[in-house]
C-alpha cells in the first residue's frame, strides 16, 4: 500500500510553479524594457576633431535620452531630447553638439578638456532606464609642433647659407679691390721714381 501524498509536497509543487511563472514574468518585462548598445567604448583623439559618440536603442515608444559628461572639472549635462523634437542643449555645448535620433551624438572640435567619460541614459515613458559609458581620451598633436620647429629650423639654414654666400662675395671683391688698389699703388710708386731718376 502507498502512502497517500502529503500536504508538504503539494505546497511544494505550488511554490515551485509560481517561482518559474515569476520568472517567465521577469523575463516578459525585461524584454520590453530598455536596451542599449555602444559599438565602441572607448575613443582616442586629437585635438579640433570632430567625435561620434555612436550608441543604439530599442524601447517601446519614444524614450527621453540625456548624455552628460564627468570629468576632473566635474560633471555637467551636454543634452536631453525626445527623439522627433529639439533638443535641449546645455549652454556650454551650444553650437557644438549634433543629435541623431538613434540616440548617438556628435561633438566638434574637441579639446583636451572635453576628455573624460560620456554616460548616456536612455528612459521610457513607463519609467524603465539604461544607461552606459563612453571614455574620451583627447591628446594633442604633437607632429604639428615638430614641423614647425623643422620648418623654423629649415628658414634659419637657408638665411645663414644666404648671408655666408654674401659673406664669400664681399671677400671676393674686397680682395680685388685691394690688388688693384696695391697694383695702382706700385705703378704710381715706380713712375715716381722713374720721375726721379728723370730728374735727377
Amino acid at each position: 500500500m502507498r502512502p497517500l501524498p502529503s500536504r508538504r509536497r503539494k505546497t511544494r509543487g505550488i511554490s515551485l510553479g509560481l517561482f518559474a511563472l515569476c520568472l517567465a514574468a521577469a523575463g516578459c518585462l525585461q524584454s520590453q524594457g530598455v536596451s542599449l548598445y555602444i559599438p565602441q567604448s572607448t575613443i582616442n583623439a586629437t585635438v579640433e576633431q570632430d567625435i561620434l559618440f555612436s550608441v543604439e536603442y530599442s524601447c517601446h515608444g519614444v524614450p527621453t535620452i540625456e548624455w552628460t559628461y564627468t570629468s576632473n572639472w566635474g560633471m555637467q549635462k551636454i543634452v536631453e531630447w525626445k527623439p522627433g523634437t529639439q533638443a535641449n542643449i546645455s549652454q556650454s555645448h551650444q553650437d557644438r553638439v549634433s543629435t541623431f535620433d538613434n540616440g548617438s551624438i556628435q561633438l566638434f572640435s574637441v579639446g583636451v578638456r572635453d576628455s573624460g567619460y560620456y554616460v548616456v541614459t536612455v528612459t521610457e515613458h513607463l519609467g524603465n532606464s539604461q544607461f552606459g559609458t563612453i571614455m574620451l581620451h583627447v591628446s594633442e598633436i604633437l607632429y604639428e609642433d615638430l614641423h614647425l620647429v623643422a620648418v623654423f629650423l629649415a628658414f634659419l639654414t637657408a638665411v645663414a647659407a644666404v648671408l655666408i654666400s654674401l659673406l664669400w662675395v664681399c671677400n671676393k671683391c674686397a680682395y680685388k679691390f685691394q690688388r688693384k688698389r696695391r697694383h695702382k699703388l706700385k705703378e704710381s710708386t715706380t713712375e715716381e721714381i722713374e720721375l726721379q731718376d728723370v730728374e735727377c
